[in-house]
C-alpha cells in the first residue's frame, strides 16, 4: 500500500510539472504573439522628461494643495507663461537651455544591447551642439571582453565629439561595465553600487579523462601552433595551459591601460587585482567622482537643461521575439544559480576570456 502511495505521488509530481510547464509556454507564446502585432520594425524613441516631471508633481499637487493654494498656483504659473510670451514678442526671449541626453545600458554577458546603443550614439551626435551633454545609466557587471570593447567604444565617440559624457551608476558597472564607465568625464554612484572589478576569467570542463575511461577518441587539426591551447575534449598540455594563461595576462594588461588612459588619476595596480567596491569605498579609491543616485541627477539637471530620454527600439517579429524570451528565461535561471555563491564565471564550454564580474 505504501510503495502505491508513493508511486501516485510521484506520478502526481510529475504530472504537476508537465502542466505548469505546458501553461508557462502557452502563456509566453500567447505574451509574445500580443506584443508582436503591428510591431515589427524599427524605431527611436524619444522623452521629455522635464514634461513627465512637471506631469508628475501637478498630479501630487491635486491631492496635496487645496482649492485656493491650487487656484494660486494655477494662477501663477499663467502670470509666468504670459509674461514668456510677451518677452518673446519683444524679442527678449531667455536663450534656450542646454541639452541633457540620456541613455540607458543594461548589460548581459554578450553586451547584447550594443546594436542599441551605437544607433542611440549615431543619431544624438548628429543633433548634439556643444553645450550639449550625456548621460548614460549603467548596469552591467561584465562578460566577454571583445563586446564590451565595443560598447565603450560607442562611449568614447561621444567624447571624441567633445561633448560631455556622465556615467551613472545605480546598481553594477563591474569589469566589462566599468571599462565602459571609465570613459566618462565624470562617473556618479550610488552608495551601494558595485564598481571594479577590473580582471578577466576564463574558464571550461575538459572531458578527456571520462572519453579515455570509456574508449571515446576525439580527434583535433590545426594548423598553427597556438590556433587551439585548451580543449574541452582532448588532453591538455602544460604547455597549452602557459599559453591560454599569457593571453589572459595580455588582455589584463590591455584592460588596465585602457582603464589608466581614461582615468589617469588612479593607483591602477591598486584596483585592477580583479576586486570589486562598493559606492563609498570607490569614491575614495578614485573609481567614481561622486556620490548620488541617477534620480537625483536628473532632478538636478531639469532645473537647468531640458532633458531628453532616448531609446533605439528594434521590434521583431513573432519567431524572434519567443527565441529572445526563451534566452532570456535561461539566463535569467542561470543568474538565479550563480547569485548564491556570489559568483559569476564563464559559461561551461566557452572558451573565450571575458571580463571578471564581481568576485
Amino acid at each position: 500500500m505504501q510503495d502505491l502511495l508513493l508511486q501516485y505521488g510521484l506520478f502526481l509530481a510529475k504530472t504537476l510539472t508537465w502542466i505548469v510547464a505546458i501553461v508557462a509556454v502557452v502563456a509566453l507564446i500567447a505574451n509574445v504573439v500580443r506584443e508582436s502585432r503591428g510591431q515589427v520594425g524599427e524605431r527611436l524613441e524619444v522623452k521629455h522628461l522635464n514634461e513627465r516631471y512637471k506631469d508628475m508633481a501637478e498630479v501630487l499637487n491635486l491631492d496635496l494643495l487645496d482649492e485656493a493654494d491650487h487656484k494660486a498656483l494655477e494662477k501663477q504659473r499663467k502670470a509666468e507663461a504670459k509674461a514668456e510670451k510677451k518677452a518673446a514678442k519683444r524679442g527678449e526671449a531667455p536663450p534656450p537651455k542646454p541639452r541633457l541626453f540620456v541613455l540607458d545600458f543594461e548589460g548581459d554577458i554578450e553586451a547584447s544591447q550594443v546594436g542599441a546603443l551605437r544607433e542611440e550614439v549615431s543619431a544624438l551626435l548628429q543633433v548634439a551642439k556643444p553645450d550639449d551633454a550625456v548621460l548614460v545609466r549603467l548596469d552591467s557587471g561584465g562578460g566577454i571582453v571583445h563586446s564590451y570593447g565595443l560598447a565603450a567604444s560607442q562611449l568614447k565617440r561621444i567624447r571624441d565629439r567633445g561633448f560631455r559624457l556622465i556615467v551613472s551608476i545605480d546598481k553594477v558597472a563591474a569589469s566589462g561595465g566599468y571599462m565602459m564607465a571609465c570613459v566618462a568625464d565624470e562617473i556618479v554612484a550610488a552608495p551601494f553600487a558595485v564598481v571594479g572589478s577590473i580582471g578577466v576569467v576564463a574558464q571550461m570542463p575538459n572531458f578527456h579523462r571520462l572519453l579515455d575511461k570509456n574508449a571515446i577518441d576525439v580527434e583535433l587539426h590545426t594548423a598553427g601552433e597556438y590556433k587551439r591551447t585548451l580543449t574541452m575534449f582532448g588532453e591538455n598540455t602544460d604547455a597549452a595551459r602557459a599559453k591560454f594563461k599569457q593571453e589572459l595576462d595580455e588582455i589584463h594588461t590591455l584592460f588596465k591601460s585602457f582603464v589608466s588612459d581614461n582615468r589617469k588619476q588612479l593607483a591602477i595596480d591598486r584596483v585592477a587585482t580583479g576586486e570589486h567596491w562598493y559606492g563609498t569605498q570607490a569614491l575614495e579609491l578614485g573609481l567614481v567622482d561622486r556620490l548620488q543616485t541617477s534620480d537625483d541627477l536628473l532632478l538636478d539637471a531639469v532645473k537647468e537643461r531640458e532633458v531628453y530620454e532616448i531609446h533605439f527600439r528594434v521590434k521583431r517579429g513573432l519567431r524572434e521575439q519567443l527565441i529572445g524570451s526563451l534566452t532570456r528565461l535561461a539566463g535569467a535561471g542561470l543568474r538565479g544559480v550563480w547569485r548564491p555563491a556570489a559568483r559569476m564565471q564563464a559559461l561551461p564550454g566557452i572558451e573565450s576570456s571575458r571580463l571578471n564580474p564581481p568576485q
